[in-house]
């Protein structure tokens, strides 16, 4: 796996040493499923809780026996609804995962969650368990949209489950969608104010997006959904990230914003291009230039842990060229953005064979980019252009 960190050597985001690693723990299953959610997550009437733990255990022993000498540096529960979990079985794998690697002192081990009041009651048992960051999908400050979500809970269950994770963890942070049909920059602004007010250091800011195969997607083609038009999308982006840096929880990533040094680090790995194992399913991983994915249906995923001892579907060893594409993608999601020297070092393709000068001239011109030296960022209008900016600026041959 590559050992370049997009950023340069002054920056001040954490960044992933040459010799870390980043666990992701999947656990696949929800009470109910969100019409707009795109996630690896199902709905089961019941869970076979000793089999999920000793599954988890067995693909997590053989990806450890895959990466030795590491140092864990992050642990990150997602799903699904992770604090579904019996705390039991998030104990049992912290305790494995701090067998099988050394641990960063201060490592991060955080834990995705629902606000409502039956996860709720587990926090200071998850806490006790090891777990020392929290994210909790909140999601909207209005009963009227949470139902409009699909979301269980409500607003004072949803504000009370946080009261409750701010008394378990050290780190809370917790998520909102805008954009929103019909959303407008007052009503926003009002509720961001809101956010910030119950005083968490960080704020998952995502905008309204309708993926394939969600129920979103269904009703949008059957013109029984509407959605927000980009340029008052646009309008609202901006402004997050204004309102956001001024009450000083800066955008370090497109959708993420945070107090200074309290940036998720496991998320970082993953934008830094660091060495990360993924262990569940659907979770993916990157290991020795390997792109490693776990079969996705958790029953599938199941029978392979049993029959093979793990949970594979794929290993992909990735060409340098595919690798490096792949930090640039990563990396430029950040703010710092991306040293293109360090990344073009560690491809061995210089430079000039993973990006093309001439369309990073051009989109410079037009405020999409800055480039100084070796240094690339996309600027705030960028942002919301990135994928078709890559697009342009990667080198193809």
């Amino acid at each position: 796996m590559p050992s370049w960190s997009p950023l340069s050597s002054d920056a001040r985001l954490w960044a992933p040493s040459a010799d870390g690693l980043a666990l992701y723990v999947h656990w696949p299953f929800c009470v109910s499923k969100c019409p707009y959610c795109d996630f690896n997550s199902h709905v089961r009437d019941s869970v076979d809780q000793e089999a999920w733990r000793n599954a988890l255990l067995a693909d997590l022993a053989y990806e450890a026996a895959l990466l030795p000498d590491r140092k864990l540096s992050s642990i990150f529960f997602g799903g699904g609804t992770p604090s579904l979990m019996p705390p039991a079985t998030v104990a049992a794998l912290i305790d494995a995962a701090s067998k099988h690697w050394a641990m960063s002192d201060d490592i991060e081990i955080t834990l995705e969650a629902n606000p409502s009041s039956v996860e709720a009651a587990r926090f200071a048992d998850l806490a006790a368990a090891g777990v020392n960051r929290v994210s909790l999908g909140i999601q909207a400050l209005d009963n009227e949209t949470l139902a409009y979500l699909g979301r269980a809970h409500d607003v004072t269950e949803g504000l009370s489950a946080l009261d409750t994770a701010q008394v378990a963890f050290d780190r809370v942070s917790f998520d909102l969608i805008y954009a929103r049909p019909e959303q407008n920059e007052q009503d926003w602004a009002a509720e961001l104010t809101r956010a910030l007010s119950f005083g968490t250091e960080h704020l998952s800011l995502y905008q309204l997006t309708i993926e394939p195969g969600t129920q979103f997607a269904a009703r949008f083609a059957k013109g029984e959904l509407a959605t927000l038009d980009s340029d008052r999308a646009a309008t609202l982006f901006e402004q997050t990230r204004q309102q956001m840096r001024e009450a000083g929880l800066p955008a370090y990533e497109i959708s993420n914003h945070a107090r200074p040094g309290a940036e998720s680090r496991h998320n970082l790995t993953y934008w830094h291009y660091g060495t990360y194992a993924g262990v569940g399913p659907g979770a993916h991983g990157r290991r020795g230039g390997l792109a490693t994915a776990r079969r996705k249906k958790p029953e599938n995923w199941l029978g392979r842990v049993a029959d093979n001892g793990h949970g594979i579907e794929s290993e992909e060893l990735l060409a340098p060229q595919a690798r490096a594409e792949e930090a640039l993608l990563m990396g430029l999601r950040l703010d710092r953005g991306v040293d293109l020297a360090a990344i073009a070092r560690e491809s061995r393709l210089g430079v000039g064979g993973i990006v093309d000068a001439g369309a990073i001239d051009r989109l410079s011109g037009h405020g999409l980019l800055i480039r100084k030296g070796d240094h690339l960022t996309v600027t705030e209008t960028g942002m919301l252009l990135l994928d078709a900016i890559l697009a342009e600026i990667v080198q193809t041959g």
